[in-house]
Formats: C-alpha cells, sequence, structure tokens
C-alpha cells in the first residue's frame, strides 16, 4: 500500500491529543464504506484507502487499550495496531459482505498481540497456539481470583489456576514467570518438580516449529468447519446453490442452475444472496464469540 499520511502516534505523552484527533475521524456509513473500498481495490485509489483507514483508527486505539496492561508503551501498541489496520484495509475484499471493522479486529489483534510476544523477552520463545491464549488469559484470570500479579506463585494458586485453565501446574507456572519478568535469567529453573531443568532449555530457534504449524492448520480447519456446519444447517436447494455458485473452482451460473431446479435466474440469484446472508451472520457470530474468549 501506498504511504498514507495518518496522524502521528506521539513517543512522548501527548496520548489524549492523539485520540481526540482520530475520534474526530467519521465513521463511514456501510454502503459508502463498501464505495470506498471498491475504488481502492479496482483503481488503487488511495484517499479512498486513506478514509478507510482513518475511520477505523479509533478502533485500533480501543484494542490497543486493552493490551495496556504489558508493560508495553500504549503509543507502540497503537503504532503496532495501525499497522495491522493497514494490512487488513490492503486485503479487505469488500464483494464478502462483511463490513472492514469485523475484518481488521483479526489483523489489528494480531499485530499487536505478535508485538507484545516479540517484545516481552529479550529472548525469543517459541509459542504455539494454546501457549498464546495462556499468556493473554493469565493475568486476566489471576485479578478475577485476587492474585497479585508481580511475584512467584505458590503451589495452591497455581493449581488453583491449573484447575481454571484446563492446564497443568507447570505450565502455569512457567508462563507466569514470563509474565512477571521480561529479562528472567537463562539459568532459572522452570519448577519445583524438574531438578535441573533450567528456562534457557526451552529456547528454540526463529523459525517455525512444527508444533506451531500443526497449531495453524488446525485453526485453519477449525474455522473451516464452522463454515461447513453452518452451511449444513441451510435448506436443501439454497445449500447446493451456495455452494455451487461460492464455493466451487468452476461455479455454475445462474442461467444453468435454474435450469436444473426449474426457476428463474432471479429467483436463483435471490436464493444465492438469502443463503449467503445467512452464512455470512452465523460466521461472523461465531468468529465474534471465539475472539471474545480467546481475549
Amino acid at each position: 500500500m501506498t504511504a498514507l499520511t495518518l496522524p502521528a502516534v506521539p513517543v512522548d505523552g501527548g496520548l489524549s491529543r492523539y485520540f481526540r484527533e482520530v475520534w474526530s475521524f467519521p465513521i463511514l456509513e456501510k454502503q459508502e464504506e463498501q464505495d470506498l473500498a471498491i475504488s481502492w481495490r479496482d483503481n488503487g485509489d488511495t484517499e479512498a484507502a486513506h478514509k478507510l483507514v482513518t475511520s477505523h483508527l479509533r478502533l485500533v486505539a480501543k484494542m490497543a487499550m486493552k493490551y495496556k496492561g504489558y508493560g508495553l508503551p500504549v503509543a507502540d501498541l497503537v503504532s503496532e495496531g495501525n499497522i495491522g489496520l493497514m494490512k487488513a484495509v490492503k486485503k479487505f475484499d469488500p464483494d464478502l459482505g462483511f463490513r472492514l471493522s469485523t475484518y481488521a479486529m483479526w489483523w489489528i489483534k494480531a499485530s499487536i498481540t505478535e508485538y507484545i510476544l516479540k517484545s516481552w523477552s529479550m529472548v525469543k520463545l517459541g509459542t504455539v497456539a494454546s501457549q498464546k491464549k495462556l499468556f493473554f488469559s493469565l493475568r486476566n484470570l489471576k485479578g478475577r481470583l485476587n492474585i497479585l500479579d508481580k511475584g512467584e506463585l505458590t503451589l495452591d494458586q497455581a493449581r488453583q489456576l491449573s484447575d481454571k485453565m484446563n492446564v497443568s501446574s507447570d505450565e502455569i507456572i512457567k508462563m507466569n514467570r514470563r509474565l512477571s519478568s521480561r529479562d528472567m535469567s537463562l539459568n532459572a529453573p522452570l519448577s519445583v518438580d524438574e531438578e535441573g531443568a533450567e528456562f534457557q532449555d526451552t529456547l528454540v530457534s526463529a523459525t517455525p516449529t512444527p508444533e506451531y504449524q500443526v497449531a495453524e492448520a488446525e485453526e485453519f480447519s477449525h474455522h473451516s468447519s464452522i463454515l461447513r456446519r453452518v452451511i449444513e444447517t441451510l435448506p436443501d436447494r439454497e445449500r447446493d446453490i451456495i455452494v455451487e455458485r461460492r464455493l466451487k473452482g468452476d461455479p455454475k451460473t445462474l442461467e444453468q442452475l435454474g435450469k436444473i431446479y426449474g426457476i428463474s435466474r432471479e429467483r436463483v440469484r435471490q436464493l444465492e444472496v438469502r443463503a449467503f446472508d445467512k452464512v455470512q451472520k452465523a460466521v461472523t457470530e461465531a468468529v465474534a464469540a471465539e475472539n471474545e474468549s480467546a481475549v
């Protein structure tokens, strides 16, 4: 994407003024957003892209504030979130029918959380999807259980958290140590039960591990299964039409489907739109629910 001129995120203080500035950009109506996205995608209209980005800067600010408890400057979180937003605008497909905010949330969150994970320790740790969730859920749960956010956990506290999160006590203790100190000694013991095992034993190559690749594949498979389950709930004719029109590599035309079902091209189009609306609503609700639980 061509460089866009955005409000500068202040390096030292001044966030209040920045927030006032981004809140001054108007929220786009659905049709206006659609028109701008098409203009950017089809014509490379940078002014349209600028409007799409600036109208969602407040979304970045809101999401960044949710992660301010991790000891990193909010300005840095906002800057990373803005990068995620611009990536989302670049890849956004208005033909799918979703609002940009729904799509952009994933890119913004990914940019912020990846920055936190990379910044948390001087030494990069291998982190699979399940440990990412543990990293961002542990502090939340400690707060709800009135467990102090600093210092070593007692065995009772570790077991209490383990029961709530369905994760072993040792994994809880390891992750809590990572949360409690970015610059942990490489020779720090991992747990009282692992004699001789040290923190440096967890260090891995920066390249993706097989476990990470498996986790990514499992996540993709999970989202695909959501789509399949939703499609299975449709009436037979609507299901067949949405599959033939949207999910096949060589989709059938409206006229071809009209002949198969003995209905007009317009009726096929109406059934396709109705089926797509149902799928879009159900998938959006499922994704939103997962996004809330992950935070």
